[in-house]
């Protein structure tokens, strides 16, 4: 009888992941991931049968993570302005947080290993960010523009954003503030 899986070696193994793509590219062995993790090879199948489905839950896991900080303490009542200046900065606190996660995620979503189905489900756990930015795009110069640009834009300004805050930490809250500020007048 197999031994039950346990959540704390799931993360473990999810946790290797993140570092051995950041210091190692996609193309990592999973015998590098394991061993980062501290358990057997074999192990690792046990929670994920290839590294493709491994790719694919890291993914996941992270798109979450980084809308439920996005997300967090969300002020519903406040006006759009106020509540998208809130996720921006919570999405770039997180970036600085976690910046080895920031950097497994930009790759893996650049991977043909990640399906169109996990992308799928990636999106729908963005999808309370998603409705925002289309409740602000709906009014401004940006309305008749395809959401995917508006999107890639939004990513574009966030990378540049996040970047300048984790090289510049001291200043990191202007320049999050010079980043939503500057999307803003795009959007609305």
């Amino acid at each position: 009888m197999p031994r039950p899986r346990s959540d704390d070696k799931r993360k473990r193994i999810l946790n290797a992941a993140t570092r051995v793509i950041v210091t190692q590219g996609l193309s990592a062995p999973t015998m590098g991931i394991a061993k980062e993790a501290g358990i057997a090879n074999g192990s690792l199948f046990t929670y994920f049968e290839t590294k493709s489905e491994l790719f694919n839950q890291l993914y996941l896991e992270l798109k979450q993570e980084m809308a439920s900080v996005a997300m967090k303490d969300f002020p519903t009542e406040a006006d759009l302005q106020e509540q998208f200046f809130h996720i921006w900065r919570n999405w770039g606190n997180w970036a600085v947080r976690s910046p080895e996660k920031r950097k497994a995620l930009a790759q893996l979503t650049v991977s043909e290993e990640i399906t169109s189905e996990t992308r799928i489900a990636g999106h729908r756990l963005m999808s309370s960010i998603g409705e925002l930015l289309e409740r602000i795009r709906s009014a401004g110069p940006m309305r008749k523009v395809p959401m995917s640009f508006v999107i890639a834009l939004m990513n574009s300004v966030a990378d540049a954003t996040m970047d300048q805050m984790i090289q510049d930490p001291k200043h990191a809250k202007t320049h999050c503030k010079n980043g939503v500020e500057a999307l803003w007048r795009m959007l609305a």
